[in-house]
């Protein structure tokens, strides 16, 4: 895997393969690259220091009967 972050364009891209793109589809604010059998390739976060601000904002804690809670 290889992470790279473009701080001009604030995009952080994620290659988690090698094999050939075929196509991408965009979910949300991420686009993801896939090949011909829709395997990821490539994944592209734009906005990428907003989108990960979020992410961290959300906190998961045991509430000790099995469940896991997601607060945002």
């Amino acid at each position: 895997m290889k992470v790279r972050y473009d701080k001009e364009e604030n995009i952080l891209m994620i290659k988690v393969s090698d094999e050939p793109i075929d196509y991408a589809e965009e979910v949300g604010p991420i686009i993801v690259h896939l090949t011909k059998t829709g395997k990821p390739v490539l994944l592209e976060i734009m906005d990428a220091s907003e989108f990960l601000t979020e992410a961290t904002k959300v906190t998961m804690k045991s509430t000790g009967e099995g469940f896991v809670e997601i607060s945002v």
